[in-house]
């Protein structure tokens, strides 16, 4: 039987209306702390009030009346809430009441009286204002999330109101520690000097006419000048860090690391292309070669032994023999990755060496054990990501346990419904299937490329984690994105144990944490992560 796993992912598009003008901000001695959010109303709404009599067997003696605004009967809370607690005990723990005689009973029961229509009052909240930061006169770069400048850059701070007759009456900030203000107006903007490669924090919220505030949002911004020795061709490459940021997203988990990517941007492994064809390969993978003869999609019987050597693997007739089906099929995920990349912020080119180096594009199970699928899930593996990766968690919990039973989160849930998940995200990447064409479901390998990259963002969040834990420092303060993102990797195919042993070490010996300098300390059960991340990052 065929399974279906669907993921419904959540996409939350915010538009910025434009202003007429803008003003540049003035400088002031001093910012008082805003207030933040206060925005609660009342709201009266229509309903059926339910009144039911709790009254005692003996004696027929009406002790409360209970109000409900729901049909059935009232529910143990309202009973509590109306009657009382000594009403309430004796309720609900009361024995059920089987006597013909009932007038004997000990204790009490419910009878409904009569309904009406009423009207109450409920306190919402209402949306707050909001800020957001952009650049002005700049340009992405493609495939990297910097930006360049061709003149000298601009920040724009623009404030959103979302109430209709409500409107943005001042930005408020500070840049690198200096005061600005912008009144009368819901956009702001100033020109951004050159920094250091750690950039310069800006702060900054909005004012409404609500009379309250947005909350007090940052973002760190760093400023390279760009000349090479023509003063013609002098720019800027322009990055920023921040949740209120507009602009074209860096890769995911540079936020939480605190770290910007190099200037100019990634090195290629960590880009995204804009068109999946620059994603294509054309690498005689053996293994994947074995599988496609195997289940009779490469016809290599003029092979010595149909292309296939004893111990099943390709030889050299079968692997030309599958040259052309091995090409094609390596290709067969790129648009995919792609747009998963691009939903997820995970680097397209990281994805596909992960699929490559873990799988060689096959969605199966790998020699009968327990890696499954594209980037080769294990149950330790579906363990982190439900952990690590709580919005991930929130799509797929809902799909497996029963309502009510995902809200206090994966480390609340029992052993019993963990296990469940764990085993029920495993199942969801693994394509291996009896009654498809070459036993395999591709519908089913498509749906796993959105998995393996939300495990990749719960591996880079717990990278980041043991960075901070043995340094106490952000992991940004003491270690470079490229680096991160290697350290991630190790995450990944290792787990967060085998990091953490490796960073210890090098720390003790006062070593800047490069991959160079804790790669040597990945021993035992852990060397095999050198390699592993050598070939995805070549």
């Amino acid at each position: 039987m065929k399974r279906r796993w669907l993921l419904g992912l959540l996409s939350i598009i915010i538009a910025i209306s434009g202003t007429a003008f803008t003003r540049n901000p003035q400088p002031v001695p001093e910012s008082n702390p805003p207030p933040g959010p206060d925005r609660v109303t009342t709201i009266v709404v229509e309903y059926t009030a339910y009144e039911w009599y709790m009254a005692t067997w003996k004696g027929q003696n009406i002790v409360c009346t209970v109000i409900v605004d729901h049909e059935g009967l009232p529910l143990p809370g309202e009973v509590y809430r109306d009657c009382g607690e000594i009403v309430y005990k004796k309720w609900i723990t009361q024995k059920p009441c089987v006597s013909q005689k009932q007038n004997t009973c000990d204790g009490y029961y419910t009878v409904f009286v009569d309904s009406k229509p009423m009207e109450k009052e409920i306190s919402m909240l209402l949306a707050p204002a909001s800020v957001w930061v952009s650049l002005e006169n700049c340009e992405p770069v493609l495939s990297t999330s910097t930006n360049i400048c061709e003149t000298t850059p601009a920040l724009v701070i623009t404030g959103l109101e979302p109430l209709p007759n409500e409107s943005i009456i001042r930005i408020e900030g500070t840049y690198d520690g200096k005061s600005f203000d912008c009144d009368g107006i819901d956009t702001c903007k100033f020109n951004i000097d050159q920094t250091d490669e750690n950039g310069s924090t800006v702060e900054f919220w909005a004012y409404s006419s609500y009379g309250d505030s947005s909350l007090v949002y940052s973002a760190q911004v760093r400023v390279q000048k760009m000349d090479e020795g023509d003063p013609d061709q002098l720019y800027w490459y322009v990055d920023v860090l921040s949740s209120q940021w507009q602009g074209q997203s860096v890769a995911t988990c540079a936020d939480s690391w605190n770290v910007f990517p190099p200037v100019g941007g990634p090195p290629e492994w960590l880009t995204t292309p804009t068109q999946s064809e620059e994603l294509s390969s054309d690498i005689p993978y053996t293994y994947l070669a074995a599988n496609l003869i195997l289940q009779g999609e490469v016809d290599a019987s003029a092979c010595t032994d149909g292309g296939l050597d004893a111990g099943g693997g390709v030889n050299q007739c079968g692997l030309e023999a599958a040259r052309p089906a091995v090409k094609e099929w390596q290709n067969q995920f790129d648009e995919l990755i792609l747009t998963t990349a691009q939903e997820t912020g995970v680097p397209a080119r990281l994805l596909k060496n992960l699929f490559a180096r873990e799988s060689q594009f096959w969605p199966g199970i790998y020699q009968a054990g327990g890696d499954v699928g594209l980037g080769q899930l294990t149950e330790n593996g579906a363990d982190t990501t439900l952990f690590w990766n709580s919005s991930f968690y929130n799509q797929f919990c809902p799909l497996v346990l029963k309502d009510g039973e995902c809200g206090a989160g994966y480390m609340h849930l029992d052993e019993e419904q963990q296990t469940l998940l764990r085993h029920a995200l495993v199942g969801s990447v693994n394509a291996t299937c009896e009654d498809c064409p070459l036993g395999l479901d591709l519908t089913q390998a498509d749906f796993s490329v959105g998995v393996f990259a939300h495990s990749m963002i719960a591996n880079c969040e717990q990278a980041g984690q043991v960075v901070e834990n043995y340094t106490n420092k952000t992991p940004g303060e003491v270690a470079s994105f490229e680096n991160l993102w290697k350290f991630t990797l190790v995450n990944y195919n290792a787990g967060g144990g085998c990091l953490a042993d490796a960073i210890t070490p090098a720390l003790e010996q006062n070593l800047e944490l490069t991959w160079e300098n804790i790669s040597p300390f990945l021993a035992g059960a852990c060397s095999g992560a050198v390699d592993y991340v050598n070939d995805i990052s070549k």
